[in-house]
């Protein structure tokens, strides 16, 4: 007979198996839709009508990627028309080089790129059901990474992007925070620093946490070597993410070389403009492009932009974020914050906000079998509007008239 307490069946099996099966699904799914997008793909958009599943896998910046891993970074700028123009200082090392190191044993880069985004996919997916666990409760735990795995930007998972693997080291670095164990952390920030852009971020989450602490230390005893720690991780994740600036500066001789570049971009959206960086300045700049786009006032677009701050502020003090906990909330502040101070808002903008994914968990507190399958359904269909606006009719989502 078995135990009463013993769970058996989906219930018995480890938590490891459980999320690799949902996570296994999903990936079925999504590339379901990535099959019939290439199917549908026709001459509109950016892959042809001739598309394959592997095209749309070494799409967009996956081709950057993999230039990086074939050769390397440029020490000498490209221009055009006398401006800095796209190049590989844009993206960091850490994925095209790993895909590199495993494509000599698959036979090649896209095979290697897409294995590491499937496979650190899954273990995002498990260390966010790990980071949950720690919240909320084994079933709204368990949905939350379904929401994820299936959610929006699922794509991701399986194209030769980054943000996979990112976002494994991401939640990894946010539970030690929330276990307070901090050592992993001083090797966790470099890696995750040189993967993608955010690291930034990361450090003015550091920041908020140790103030958090500080005012709870009557409740929650903040013992000095967490101080240093706190302190340090800031220190050195500030570091890191000015860091490349500096390596880019250097070899290419060009103090600006990276700002520069990721300028290059947004000239893309404003032709002929002076594109310049300036804290924030990005976000003010794109409300005044996209109210001429909408043929709406400036006026009108900045009301719409601090309508949409103040929803967002709101949002994360709703109760089934706070169950989340403070340090995905502080993260997500962070983030945000980061987001509005580097960023130039256009057709990127959702998978810039991949980061957020913990607060998947927050659709996942209401025990309804009936939303949460609302909630699925809805995020299935998010995302095969992504994949197919983004893959089967990518020019015509992306120019602007």
């Amino acid at each position: 007979m078995t135990p009463p307490h013993r769970r058996t069946g989906w219930q018995g099996l480890p938590a490891a198996a459980r999320i690799g099966i949902l996570y296994l699904a999903a990936r079925i799914v999504t590339t379901g839709f990535f099959l019939a997008a290439a199917g549908i793909s026709g001459p509109g958009s950016r892959f042809g009508p001739e598309a394959t599943i592997g095209d749309l896998a070494m799409g967009w910046d996956a081709a950057w990627y993999w230039l990086v891993a074939e050769a390397g970074y440029p020490a000498e700028l490209p221009r055009e028309a006398g401006v800095v123009a796209e190049n590989a200082w844009a993206f960091m090392p850490v994925y095209p080089y790993l895909a590199a190191a495993l494509g000599a044993v698959l036979g090649s880069w896209p095979a290697a790129a897409v294995t590491i985004s499937v496979v650190a996919g899954y273990g995002a997916s498990l260390v966010l059901y790990r980071m949950l666990r720690l919240r909320l409760d084994r079933g709204a735990a368990t949905w939350a990474v379904v929401f994820f795995a299936a959610g929006p930007l699922a794509a991701l998972f399986q194209v030769g992007y980054a943000e996979s693997l990112f976002l494994f080291w991401l939640f990894l670095a946010l539970l030690q925070v929330m276990r307070r164990r901090y050592l992993w952390l001083y090797l966790l920030i470099p890696v995750m620093g040189f993967t993608r852009p955010g690291i930034l971020a990361f450090s003015l989450f550091l920041a908020l946490y140790g103030i958090w602490r500080w005012f709870r230390r009557r409740t929650e005893a903040l013992p000095a070597r967490e101080v240093v720690h706190i302190v340090l991780l800031g220190l050195l994740a500030a570091a890191v993410g000015f860091s490349w600036q500096v390596i880019a500066a250097v070899v290419t001789g060009e103090p600006g070389a990276y700002l520069e570049t990721e300028l290059s971009w947004r000239r893309i959206w404003l032709p002929g403009s002076d594109a310049h960086f300036l804290p924030f300045d990005g976000f003010l700049v794109g409300t005044r492009f996209w109210a001429d786009v909408l043929g709406w006032p400036h006026l009108l677009g900045y009301v719409a932009l601090a309508l949409l701050l103040i929803a967002v502020t709101a949002a994360l003090w709703l109760p089934q974020v706070r169950r989340l906990g403070v340090e995905i909330r502080l993260w997500s502040v962070a983030y945000l914050v980061y987001l509005l101070a580097v960023f130039f808002p256009q057709s990127s903008t959702l998978r810039l906000l991949f980061p957020l994914s913990p607060l998947a968990g927050a659709f996942a507190v209401p025990r309804s079998t009936t939303w949460r399958f609302m909630v699925l359904l809805a995020a299935l269909g998010a995302q095969w509007w992504w994949i197919y606006n983004m893959y089967a009719q990518a020019n015509t989502f992306l120019r602007v008239p």
